[in-house]
């Protein structure tokens, strides 16, 4: 979801219908006012978030939303499914019909626990993007005993000859016999499944519970979703 970034100009002259001229003339007038403070700059780049007032009137925008949901099982990360039931399909309607909203950072479908949703590309993209190497949390449940061979395996990486790449090195801490807590700085195709496969133990549940900053509250019941105010980060 790109984040439409324009001249501060070039949005006037359309909202206000007026010609570059006049737009100068308001710039200089100081009658132009970006999220709150004075603006003479046509050429300050400016997003569909930015609250642009001219002589008091604020022109339209778009509000930034920023949703925490807890995923259950059975449910898609997509915003349209013919066959099952989606994340959106979670949230009320009005919410679901944010116009952009996406996921930032899926889970697939037996997974459950935190799916971050927005409307603001840019936050999305510092969250999902490799080169940002945000943290993600899971715990995992095996189907047998978790053994000392583990921690140092998932700590020097896997090749996968299929993308013929080696994981990032991933933080691996026993809590039990069979489950454990993993932080992963990527998100390779089923890459947590795939890693517990090379000790042929397959994951019964896999559930995740932080990304990055943002981590799920223990009350927050599965299905259920809260809406972030991150007006100061």
């Amino acid at each position: 979801m790109q984040s439409h970034r324009q001249r501060l100009d070039r949005y006037l002259e359309k909202q206000l219908d007026s010609s570059k001229k006049q737009i100068k003339l308001m710039l200089a007038q100081k009658q132009v006012q970006v999220d709150g403070k004075c603006c003479v700059d046509g050429q300050v780049l400016i997003n569909q978030f930015s609250r642009i007032e001219v002589a008091g009137k604020l022109l339209p925008h778009q509000t930034p939303v920023y949703i925490m949901l807890n995923k259950p099982a059975g449910v898609v990360c997509a915003t349209v499914d013919d066959e099952h039931e989606t994340v959106l399909d979670l949230l009320p309607t009005d919410l679901a019909a944010t116009p952009g909203l996406h996921i930032a950072g899926r889970l697939d479908r037996f997974s459950t626990g935190l799916v971050l949703l927005t409307n603001d590309g840019r936050w999305s993209r510092q969250l999902s993007s490799p080169q940002h190497k945000v943290s993600k949390h899971y715990r995992v449940t095996a189907a047998n005993n978790i053994t000392a061979e583990y921690a140092p395996a998932f700590a020097e990486g896997m090749y996968f000859a299929f993308e013929g790449i080696t994981t990032q090195p991933v933080a691996f801490t026993s809590l039990d016999d069979k489950v454990a807590d993993l932080v992963l700085l990527e998100g390779r195709y089923h890459q947590i499944k795939r890693m517990f496969g090379r000790f042929r133990n397959p994951v019964v549940n896999l559930h995740r519970y932080k990304i990055g900053p943002y981590e799920l509250p223990e009350g927050l019941p599965e299905g259920q979703h809260l809406v972030m105010d991150l007006t100061f980060q």
